[in-house]
Protein backbone atom coordinates (compact mmCIF):
# COMPACT_ATOMS: atom_id res chain seq x y z
CA UNK A 1 0.00 0.00 0.00
CA UNK A 2 1.11 3.24 -0.71
CA UNK A 3 1.98 5.83 1.99
CA UNK A 4 2.66 9.70 2.56
CA UNK A 5 5.78 10.02 4.39
CA UNK A 6 6.37 13.30 6.12
CA UNK A 7 8.55 14.40 9.17
CA UNK A 8 7.96 15.87 12.13
CA UNK A 9 10.88 17.42 13.50
CA UNK A 10 13.22 14.40 12.98
CA UNK A 11 10.64 11.53 13.40
CA UNK A 12 8.98 10.55 9.85
CA UNK A 13 5.54 8.84 9.86
CA UNK A 14 3.25 7.88 6.88
CA UNK A 15 -0.44 7.56 6.21
CA UNK A 16 -2.25 5.35 3.68
CA UNK A 17 -2.70 7.86 0.06
CA UNK A 18 -6.05 7.42 0.15
CA UNK A 19 -6.35 9.14 3.53
CA UNK A 20 -5.03 12.30 1.87
CA UNK A 21 -6.85 14.89 0.10
CA UNK A 22 -3.51 16.65 -0.75
CA UNK A 23 -0.15 18.54 1.04
CA UNK A 24 -0.48 22.45 0.89
CA UNK A 25 1.76 25.29 2.32
CA UNK A 26 0.67 26.86 4.80
CA UNK A 27 -0.67 30.33 5.22
CA UNK A 28 1.62 33.11 6.86
CA UNK A 29 -0.65 33.40 9.63
CA UNK A 30 -3.98 30.85 10.86
CA UNK A 31 -7.11 32.25 11.75
CA UNK A 32 -6.79 31.35 16.07
CA UNK A 33 -10.21 29.53 17.47
CA UNK A 34 -11.72 30.98 20.81
CA UNK A 35 -11.34 28.75 23.22
CA UNK A 36 -9.56 25.89 21.05
CA UNK A 37 -7.43 22.88 22.34
CA UNK A 38 -4.21 23.63 22.20
CA UNK A 39 -3.12 21.74 19.75
CA UNK A 40 -5.45 23.17 17.09
CA UNK A 41 -3.73 25.75 15.29
CA UNK A 42 -6.27 27.24 13.56
CA UNK A 43 -8.44 27.87 10.55
CA UNK A 44 -7.20 28.55 6.89
CA UNK A 45 -9.02 28.96 4.02
CA UNK A 46 -8.56 26.91 1.17
CA UNK A 47 -9.99 27.16 -2.02
CA UNK A 48 -12.99 28.96 -0.05
CA UNK A 49 -13.33 26.03 2.23
CA UNK A 50 -12.40 26.44 5.65
CA UNK A 51 -9.96 23.87 7.17
CA UNK A 52 -8.65 22.90 10.59
CA UNK A 53 -4.97 23.39 10.84
CA UNK A 54 -3.59 20.57 13.70
CA UNK A 55 0.50 20.37 15.02
CA UNK A 56 0.47 16.83 15.30
CA UNK A 57 3.38 17.15 17.59
CA UNK A 58 0.89 18.43 19.84
CA UNK A 59 -1.77 15.88 19.18
CA UNK A 60 0.34 13.01 19.21
CA UNK A 61 1.84 13.75 22.16
CA UNK A 62 5.19 14.62 21.47
CA UNK A 63 7.68 16.42 23.42
CA UNK A 64 7.18 20.80 22.88
CA UNK A 65 9.78 22.47 20.13
CA UNK A 66 9.01 25.12 18.09
CA UNK A 67 6.31 25.03 15.51
CA UNK A 68 6.57 23.76 11.73
CA UNK A 69 5.60 25.73 9.38
CA UNK A 70 6.66 23.81 6.66
CA UNK A 71 3.73 22.07 5.11
CA UNK A 72 -0.13 20.80 6.06
CA UNK A 73 -1.55 17.57 5.08
CA UNK A 74 -5.10 17.61 4.50
CA UNK A 75 -6.86 14.10 5.63
CA UNK A 76 -9.46 13.01 3.29
CA UNK A 77 -12.85 13.52 5.87
CA UNK A 78 -15.82 13.34 3.76
CA UNK A 79 -17.30 16.62 4.36
CA UNK A 80 -15.07 17.93 7.29
CA UNK A 81 -11.57 19.01 6.51
CA UNK A 82 -8.28 18.46 8.90
CA UNK A 83 -4.77 19.57 7.84
CA UNK A 84 -2.30 18.59 9.74
CA UNK A 85 0.96 21.01 10.58
CA UNK A 86 4.35 19.12 9.87
CA UNK A 87 7.78 20.00 9.05
CA UNK A 88 8.27 18.53 5.58
CA UNK A 89 6.71 15.84 3.43
CA UNK A 90 8.96 13.27 1.76
CA UNK A 91 6.65 11.36 -0.87
CA UNK A 92 4.80 8.65 -1.51
CA UNK A 93 6.18 5.71 -0.62
CA UNK A 94 5.31 1.97 -1.36
CA UNK A 95 4.82 0.42 2.72
CA UNK A 96 4.66 -3.46 2.43
CA UNK A 97 4.26 -4.65 5.91
CA UNK A 98 3.43 -2.63 9.46
CA UNK A 99 3.97 -4.29 12.48
CA UNK A 100 1.54 -3.11 15.40
CA UNK A 101 3.39 -0.07 17.39
CA UNK A 102 4.68 -1.90 21.28
CA UNK A 103 2.29 -0.93 23.87
CA UNK A 104 0.12 1.16 21.45
CA UNK A 105 -1.45 3.66 23.56
CA UNK A 106 -2.10 6.33 21.47
CA UNK A 107 -5.19 5.46 19.32
CA UNK A 108 -3.62 7.61 16.15
CA UNK A 109 -0.72 5.06 15.77
CA UNK A 110 -1.39 2.35 13.64
CA UNK A 111 2.45 0.59 13.82
CA UNK A 112 5.75 1.14 12.97
CA UNK A 113 7.18 -0.02 9.21
CA UNK A 114 10.95 -0.23 7.61
CA UNK A 115 11.23 2.04 4.64
CA UNK A 116 14.99 2.16 3.60
CA UNK A 117 16.12 0.95 6.64
CA UNK A 118 14.44 3.64 9.00
CA UNK A 119 11.74 3.05 11.09
CA UNK A 120 8.31 4.96 9.91
CA UNK A 121 5.19 5.37 12.01
CA UNK A 122 2.25 4.62 10.18
CA UNK A 123 -0.69 7.06 11.56
CA UNK A 124 -4.62 5.76 11.70
CA UNK A 125 -6.86 8.44 9.45
CA UNK A 126 -9.33 7.72 11.74
CA UNK A 127 -7.78 7.25 14.76
CA UNK A 128 -6.05 10.88 14.24
CA UNK A 129 -10.28 12.31 13.57
CA UNK A 130 -11.23 10.84 16.57
CA UNK A 131 -8.14 12.57 18.28
CA UNK A 132 -9.29 15.66 16.89
CA UNK A 133 -12.63 15.51 17.80
CA UNK A 134 -11.44 14.35 21.24
CA UNK A 135 -9.57 17.45 21.55
CA UNK A 136 -12.65 19.39 21.13
CA UNK A 137 -15.20 17.62 23.35
CA UNK A 138 -12.96 17.93 25.92
CA UNK A 139 -12.52 21.80 25.72
CA UNK A 140 -16.27 21.64 25.87
CA UNK A 141 -16.58 20.24 29.30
Amino acid sequence: MRHVIFRVEKERYGLPLIAVKEVVVPPERFTRVPRAPKAVTGVMNLRGRVVTVVELRQLLGLPEGPSPNGRVVLLERGRRDLGLLVTDVEGIEAVERVSAAPGRTVPAVRGVARLRGLAVTVLDPEGLDSAVVGLFTAAQK
